[in-house]
């Protein structure tokens, strides 16, 4: 997994007074997310990073392609688990920081997980990262939006306006994160197993039966 962009990243909040709106930008033809004017965009081999400063915060967006040889997950489960390493890799990436309030979400068919991040390095105040990690096989969305604490009370609905953005075209479903629904046997699985245990204890019924029978002469 990359290094999720924490520390390299000039965490520059806006302070100016003017007024922008989000414009859609697309990452690519699954997914679409709205950013502030202005936005910059930095592409390497395996990965495309867009940040902007918003009015409060400051937005990050990373599409990152997974290995090639990276395996289909199977059930929702397993996808539960490759998201919970995600928020265990980022948050051994950043000292003296908890992740806070993990939790589902989903958007359109897909899951994902929502965390904060909240890091101090002891001289200045408290820096919050609100994450939203989207997983699919061939590619890991991360959406970030940075900001101080003195500004937690002023950055839900921009915050807000920006995850709610998040476009994901028809053709980008669930069976792109893992293969079946299913968390158990399924019906005919059943009926086929324990038919079989069925048969099988009626012949050693009638095994311990004729044992058991007197000879007839």
């Amino acid at each position: 997994m990359k290094r999720i962009f924490l520390i390299i990243i000039p965490v520059l909040f806006a302070i100016t007074g003017f007024c922008q709106d989000l414009k859609p930008v697309k990452l690519d033809s699954d997914v679409t997310v709205s950013l502030f004017p202005g936005y910059q965009k930095k592409d390497t081999t395996k990965e495309s990073i867009y940040s902007v400063n918003g009015l409060y915060g400051f937005m990050v967006v990373i599409r990152e392609l997974n290995a090639k040889d990276n395996a289909q997950l199977k059930k929702a489960s397993d996808l539960n688990k490759t998201l919970k390493t995600y928020i265990k890799g980022i948050q051994a990436q950043e000292e003296n920081s908890a992740a806070e309030n993990v939790r589902d979400t989903t958007i359109s068919t897909l899951k994902a997980k929502v965390f904060t991040l909240a890091s101090n390095d002891g001289q200045s105040e408290v820096t919050y990262r609100n994450f939203l990690i989207l997983y699919t096989r061939y590619v890991t969305y991360t959406f970030e939006y940075v900001y101080p604490q003195s500004r937690a009370d002023i950055v839900k609905a921009e915050y807000k306006a920006f995850i709610s953005s998040i476009r994901i075209s028809p053709g980008l479903t669930w069976n792109e994160q893992y293969l079946t629904k299913a968390t158990g046997m399924s019906s005919i699985t059943k009926i086929e197993l324990f038919g079989g245990i069925g048969v099988a204890l009626i012949l050693v019924i009638v095994l311990v039966v004729r044992k058991r029978s007197p000879a007839i002469s």
